[in-house]
This record gives C-alpha cells, structure tokens and sequence, in this order.
C-alpha cells in the first residue's frame, strides 16, 4: 500500500486501449504519469467481458495501437479474445507503461492547480487527468426484470461465455446488435432453441466486391465522420451493424436466422402476469435492416464508380425469410420453455466520477477532440470526438495522440 496522498504529472484512469495508447505517447515524451486500473490485469473489458468464441469483428489491420500496430501475416483475418488479450499484456510489458492494478477511481475533483483523484488506495494529486473508461460501463437492462422474472437466468452480453454455461432449455436474446446476434448465431448452431426480439440495428455484409467491408467504408470516410455528418447527436450510439470475425469472418442475416429455426420476435415492452410483451414491429425493423445493408452496398458503388476503381461487380443475396414471421404481441416464457434470458440492448455510459460541469444533458462528455474547456482534463478514446473512430482500435492512437500533444505543450 503506498502513502494516502500522491502528487504527479498526470493520471490515466483506465487501462483499456484508450489509456494504454496515452501512456505510451507520454512515455515517448518521459512525461511523468500513472494509469490507474481497477482490475488487476490490463484490457479489462476485452479479457474479462468478451465471450470465448470471440474475435475481432474489423479485420487484423485495424489493430492500430500506437508502437504496436498489427503487422502479422494475416491482416485480413480477425484476431481471437485470447490473442488480442496477449498483445495488450505485451504492450504493457514491452514499454515499461506504469499501471496500477486493483485501484478504483471513485471521484475526481478540481483543485488549486490541478485535480485530486480519490481512489479505494488514496488519493492523487495530478496536474493533468485523462478519462480513459471507455462507453460500456453499465449494461441496458430494465430495473424490474430481477422480481418480476424470477426463476429465469438471466445475463447481459458481458457475463455470456458459450452455451454449455447456460441453463438447459430455450434462449431468449433481447437485442439485434452486433453483439446479440453473433451470441445467437452461436447458441442455435449448437442446437439451441432460440428466441430474438428485434431492434433496428442494421447490417452489412461482411465482404463486398473482393474487399472485406471495413476496407471500403474505411476508404469512403465512414469512420471519419463527425457528429456534424449525423442527423441528429442521438445517432451516435446506434447499434453497430450485425457482421462477424468468427470462422474467418461472415456476414449475419436475420433472414437466415429464421430460416434456420430462430423465433424472430418485435421490440421488448415489458412483462406482465408470465407474459413477454412484444411491440407489432417486427416487419419494420426488418425492413431497416434489409435497408441499412443497401445503402451501404449504394455507397461503396457509388465511391468505386467516381473513383474508377477496379472491383468485381456483385450481388448481394436478397432474403426475405424473416417477413413470414408471425407477428407475435406475447409471449408465455414458460410455455416457450426458456429458461435464459441474454440481455443484448447495448450499455450506458456512465462518467460520474468526474465532479465537474463538462458533460451534455445526457450525460456524455462535452470535449473538443478529446480536450474539456477544464485545463487539463481530457477524455480520450471515445467515438466522435471528433471522429467516430476514436472509439475504435483503428482510431484509438489519433486520438490519444492528440490529447498528449496538449499536455506537453
């Protein structure tokens, strides 16, 4: 235990690849500093919040980690949990980068030159704080599903492992992410019965015109976008597009799903007297669905074409499956026999740590790339600040990058 009270140059909170990145531009520059993680390796959330099947869904080359970008032989193919845990303990390692494991941030405060940062372990007084937790801190999932689902297992896609450590029985899977549906492709391929209520989240196949689709919506600027390329600032945290790295990576179809025996089922409203309420949307959001993989398709055409770039002409396969669904209003979980519900709504973010006036009505940092109208505090690796990318491993390294140039000047 080191003493209560510490003084520093600045305080990394978090050792995901956001705050290791920022370490490691501060330690090319010898600034003096310390990641604080609250557990007790780093990369927590890809270590221990990723089921064991799981792989990345971008391809190898979108591994971009500043000193230690992917440069193997398979850059075109998509790294495993267990692989891309080990390149992050690597890192740590191969740089000396100064982590303190087991230590929660509990506050962060302004104070006379600085910021005190109160941790289970003291605290901390820094000229500099970066925010480095990431947007998945708390998981979606409605207060009453504890009382009034008693009896029924119930996990979100941070505890699901793989479906040995389910209970016996169906699958209800609430959410139609990218994350929902790689967990119930898996769970109805290993002879699971499974049911899925569908969101809005759209899809994109997983390759298009002999180039892996992230090559070309990385070319067309997709994940260069700025909040000011978005309708409206809500559509910064819609779902991400349904595709899979498992297997040497595929695309997801909904339609498929059906097609190969999973219940498709409209939104989740709520339960009442044993019975899962349903919303009459199913056809709808299939249809956003259908429509979301052809504007991507439209855009990656329309870029060859101005582009005269040369590329195979193709045709995606056009399903239709899913819209024989019946359109089911409620649903007996009993009667269903299932026994596990996966909660698959996406996450909170949740930065109330921070004790300062910096955040929008919603709760979500107010930042210039990265840089709050508080001299030196920042939030690094969040997406569309600016860019959507900053977010990603693809473009976690700009971001930090850019906030480490502000702390040494």
């Amino acid at each position: 235990m080191g003493p209560s009270e510490r003084n520093i140059e600045t305080v990394i909170v978090g050792g995901g690849q956001a705050g290791l990145s920022v370490s490691y531009y501060l330690g090319q520059q010898g600034h003096e500093h310390v990641i604080l993680e609250q557990a007790d390796r780093p990369a927590h959330t890809w270590r221990d919040e990723r089921w064991d099947s799981f792989t990345l869904v971008t391809p190898n080359w979108t591994f971009r980690i500043p000193g230690a970008n992917y440069e193997d032989a398979q850059p075109d193919g998509y790294i495993a949990r267990d692989e891309i845990v080990r390149r992050f303990d690597d890192y740590v390692e191969k740089y000396s980068l100064p982590v303190d494991y087991n230590v929660c941030v509990t506050s962060v405060d302004a104070e006379q030159d600085g910021y005190r940062v109160q941790t289970n372990d003291g605290g901390w007084h820094a000229r500099n704080v970066v925010i480095a937790t990431g947007v998945f801190q708390k998981p979606k999932i409605p207060v009453f599903s504890k009382e009034l689902l008693a009896g029924v297992f119930q996990i979100d896609t941070s505890q699901y492992r793989n479906p040995q450590k389910l209970p016996p029985g169906a699958v209800l899977v609430v959410g139609s992410g990218q994350s929902g549906c790689q967990i119930c492709e898996e769970l109805y391929q290993s002879g699971r019965q499974v049911y899925q209520c569908v969101g809005s989240a759209g899809r994109a196949p997983r390759r298009y015109r002999g180039k892996d689709i992230v090559y070309w919506l990385d070319l067309t600027g997709f994940f260069s976008r700025t909040v000011a390329n978005l309708p409206n600032p809500r559509a910064r945290f819609a779902g991400n597009p349904q595709v899979s790295g498992k297997n040497g990576g595929h695309s997801l179809n909904l339609h498929q799903f059906f097609r190969d025996g999973v219940h498709l089922l409209g939104r989740f409203t709520g339960f009442q007297d044993g019975q899962l309420l349903l919303a009459p949307d199913l056809k709808e959001n299939l249809n956003k669905n259908d429509q979301a993989e052809l504007k991507v398709i439209q855009a990656v055409d329309e870029y060859i074409t101005k582009n005269g770039i040369s590329a195979p002409a193709e045709s995606l396969p056009a399903l239709s499956d899913g819209y024989n669904a019946p359109e089911i209003l409620s649903l007996n979980l009993k009667k269903a026999g299932i026994t596990t519900i996966i909660w698959a709504m996406g996450y909170h973010y949740d930065y109330s740590l921070v004790n300062l006036p910096v955040f929008e009505e919603s709760g979500y940092p107010i930042t210039q790339a990265g840089v709050t109208r508080f001299p030196g505090l920042y939030f690094a690796g969040l997406p569309w600040q600016p860019m959507m990318k900053n977010g990603l491993l693809l473009g976690v390294s700009e971001s930090a990058h850019a906030i480490v140039e502000k702390i040494v000047t």
